[in-house]
């Protein structure tokens, strides 16, 4: 019986918008055993997708309010849900694995976690990857594009701050488990940035601290010395800003690996290499984490499909002589990160 909960929650969980697959080996299964009590795995798959009041679940359910909501907050503490709040009103809502319930664990995370989750990274992101809509994109660093006037405020970062009234920041989950792992990263690993009801909800779960937009620019000139890559929620209002590596982010450092990884990933700009400013000083080639940037018989050039667009390669040419270029065919992102995972579940057909 305790086994056919979690094949049961599987299931529930692949039902939510980014999917849940199963494997061959059975990792998926030994996540949830280690995540969820049988007792938390049946009443997470009670939830719906939509919010709702303690009193709400209790009277859809037919149980007593004073024993589901302290259970409610404890699977919501243990990132195992979500939690809105509205006014003094807490909700609660089931979530998808990633981005979500993963994220969320980043008080929780063990070794054994880390090792569990590197095995289905695999799966997870064959689901990720087989729908239109991405849930992270990659925009250029702000010093990138300081002086090209067209840029859509979507594609600032500090735009996308300025229109944000909470803000938490907490430790790089990714950078964090490769720690455990063993592999530690020299970046730093205090600017992983949430905003809005996911920032209310990291703090109320003690996994970040609150601090103001001023705070946040200063962290952002943290991330771009320290050579990280800017990917946000892809929408026009940010839910999130994780500040990259391709050592530890799962979804980059696999693409780094592809012949063009500028085909795994949504972004709208790509850098140019004007010939006639170049150098050869190879500092763009040594601070690009895409390995985009090669050296020619006189100058160092693009390699076709490899750009992501960050901008990393801009802000450390010493001639100006790489500027960003919006792509053919862009398009605005979805209004906001519950409007990109509602896309992503019409793409996967689930309901």
């Amino acid at each position: 019986m305790s086994e056919d909960v979690y094949v049961r929650l599987r299931e529930f969980m692949d039902s939510l918008p980014a999917g849940y697959p199963s494997t061959p080996t059975g990792v998926e299964l030994k996540i949830l055993r280690k995540l969820y009590s049988p007792e938390e795995a049946e009443l997470t798959m009670q939830l719906t997708r939509q919010p709702e009041e303690a009193a709400s679940v209790a009277a859809r359910l037919g149980r007593s309010e004073a024993e589901l909501a302290p259970r409610l907050e404890d699977l919501a503490l243990k990132g195992l849900i979500f939690r809105t709040r509205d006014g003094d009103k807490r909700l609660y809502r089931a979530f998808q694995f990633v981005v979500g319930i993963y994220e969320f664990q980043i008080e929780r995370m063990d070794r054994e976690f880390c090792e569990l989750f590197e095995e289905y990274m695999p799966y997870i992101g064959l689901a990720m990857a087989s729908v239109k809509t991405a849930q992270m994109r990659v925009i250029p660093l702000e010093s990138a594009i300081a002086d090209i006037p067209a840029v859509a405020d979507y594609d600032r970062i500090r735009n996308l701050v300025k229109e944000q009234e909470l803000i938490a920041v907490g430790d790089c989950i990714c950078r964090k488990e490769q720690e455990l792992l063993g592999h530690k990263c020299d970046k730093p690993r205090d600017l992983c940035f949430s905003f809005g009801e996911f920032a209310r909800f990291m703090l109320d779960n003690a996994a970040g601290r609150q601090i103001g937009q001023e705070e946040t620019f200063r962290l952002l000139d943290v991330a771009e010395n320290a050579g990280l890559i800017l990917r946000p929620t892809n929408s026009a209002k940010i839910d999130a800003v994780c500040c990259c590596c391709t050592c530890c982010c799962g979804g980059l450092k696999t693409i780094k690996h592809l012949n063009h990884p500028a085909n795994y990933v949504l972004s709208n700009y790509q850098a140019v290499i004007d010939p006639d400013s170049c150098t050869s000083c190879k500092l763009c080639a040594e601070r690009c984490q895409m390995a985009a940037i090669e050296e020619g018989a006189d100058t160092y050039g693009i390699i076709d499909g490899r750009c992501i667009g960050c901008g990393l390669c801009v802000a450390s040419c010493p001639t100006s002589a790489i500027a960003m270029v919006e792509k053919a065919g862009v398009e605005a992102p979805p209004r906001d990160f519950h409007e990109t995972i509602d896309r992503i579940r019409v793409e996967r057909g689930v309901a």
